[in-house]
């Protein structure tokens, strides 16, 4: 079946496109600000220019009025230069709405109205197919007015420069920054390249942690995280060779036997011979199937397969009463004095499990506690937690043994039963998985061995009044 591939995209080129399209946006809303800016500036600057040209033509007027009273409208001579009738023109006005002055250019009527309420004022007017500005203004005698007009073309004329400057401008520096931008990008994003070289170089068992040297802050969780999946995969990966060593180590034994006994079936003289080595051979068979069957559990324990286990909410005395008459009977065959007293405890335990870790501890106790010896099994609440506890009077555990005893393949030096060493270390395994506190201690009449497991409290668990207490142990060393 065809699956189409997940799309692909850029860190570096998403990352550069995010920046660039950001900072030109801002230049931008920054450059048309400024625009605005600058033109009202200038607008402002032209309309005090406006006002003050016509200030400075009123007085000049008003003084040659009181020379020639009689003089009639003249047109002003000195005002025949073409660039200013380009850029300015202006009519003098009396009190009588008489026209005394004009430039070249300006027409004979009014720009403006007369009137002599306002003394000074700004306004735009349509003359000759364009927009003018005017500003007109009286004498302190209000028997003069002048009136100056512009043309909006010469103010645009200089907006449009200024425009063209910053556009200029722009193009010049867009490039520059999107080189330089591509440029900075690249020097971070090597450092990247540099940690997926090294990753992509190494040997399939080269586990070792990558260096943070030089790699940015940012990514430096990525790189933890790659440094944590290193350590786990190593741990994973040295648990499986230690384990499939120690197995292939200990199938040896009961292989051996096995083909013994085979070979002397395959060499019997008689009946009797065969039927001895028949029976040697199922003992061996017995042997190496539960030595098989506790390793399977064993792997089941152990990470990532421990995630599996899902824990339920479990009165633990009700879950080990139904496994109560069979070791009863087991006990019975082997001589050997049981007695139980359970007592309602919740916890959260994962049921499968506790099941095998109750069978090991029961089958340590009955193969190491002699003829007419006792085992003893308990469980309940305190306030600690709730506890099992399965005590015998055999031979025990010597003190300084009993942390290693939770190794695999580690048995007594002195044990003369068959066994693989491997029930307590699927005790321990078990116990961790269900953040249980497992304790080793001296059993029954100060002999043999205690086994203690306390599991945390579920919190939610409404349980009548505690009648039971646990024995007291000394704690293992």
């Amino acid at each position: 079946m065809n699956m189409s591939m997940p799309a692909r995209w850029s860190l570096r080129r998403t990352l550069l496109a995010l920046v660039l399209t950001l900072t030109v946006s801002i230049w931008c809303f920054s450059a048309v600000v400024v625009y605005l800016d600058a033109d009202t500036e200038s607008r402002e600057l032209f309309d005090q220019s406006l006002s003050e040209t016509g200030h400075l033509l009123l007085a000049l007027a008003d003084h040659e009025l009181e020379e020639h009273v009689e003089m009639a409208a003249p047109t002003l001579t000195e005002i025949h230069d073409g660039k200013h009738s380009k850029y300015l023109l202006f009519q003098i006005w009396d009190g009588q709405h008489r026209l005394i002055y004009r430039s070249a250019g300006a027409p004979e009527t009014a720009f403006t109205s007369l009137s002599l309420e306002s003394d000074n004022q700004f306004g735009w007017i349509r003359m000759e197919g364009q927009e003018w500005r005017t500003y007109s203004s009286w004498n302190a005698r209000q028997n003069m007015q002048i009136q100056v007009a512009e043309p909006s073309s010469h103010r645009k004329e200089i907006s449009s420069r200024f425009a063209y400057k910053l556009m200029l401008f722009a193009l010049l520096v867009v490039p520059l920054l999107v080189v330089g931008m591509w440029w900075s990008v690249n020097r971070v994003f090597r450092s990247l390249q540099t940690v997926a070289n090294e990753v992509s170089q190494r040997m399939p068992g080269d586990l070792h942690q990558l260096n943070l040297r030089g790699a940015p802050t940012e990514i430096h969780p990525l790189l933890h995280a790659i440094n944590r999946l290193f350590e786990r995969v190593s741990q994973t990966l040295e648990r499986e060779q230690r384990f499939t060593a120690d197995a292939a180590h200990e199938l040896r034994t009961p292989l051996a036997a096995i083909k013994t006994n085979l070979q002397v079936i395959q060499r019997a003289r008689n009946d009797d011979e065969r039927a001895e080595a028949a029976a040697g051979l199922g003992t061996s068979v017995d042997r190496a199937t539960r030595l098989v069957g506790q390793l399977m559990t064993l792997a089941k324990l152990e990470p990532p397969y421990d995630k599996n286990l899902v824990l339920q909410e479990t009165d633990l005395a009700n879950l080990l009463q139904p496994q109560m008459a069979g070791w009863q009977t087991q006990a019975e065959k082997a001589q050997i004095s049981f007695s139980a007293e359970l007592q309602s405890g919740i916890a959260l335990i994962h049921a499968e499990s506790i099941l095998i870790l109750f069978r090991n501890l029961m089958d340590n106790a009955l193969r190491y506690t002699p003829v007419g010896g006792r085992v003893q099994v308990s469980c309940g609440q305190t306030e600690n937690g709730v506890y099992l506890r399965i005590a015998d009077n055999g031979a025990g555990i010597p003190e300084e043994m009993r942390e290693r005893v939770f190794q695999r393949f580690v048995r007594l030096s002195d044990a003369t039963i068959p066994g693989s060493g491997l029930g307590l270390s699927i005790v321990k395994s078990i116990a961790d998985n269900h953040h249980a506190t497992l304790t080793l201690a001296e059993g029954l009449d100060e002999r043999g061995l205690g086994v203690t497991l306390v599991f945390p409290l579920y919190a939610a668990a409404v349980l009548p009044a505690i009648q039971s207490t646990i024995p007291p142990t000394p704690s293992a060393q």
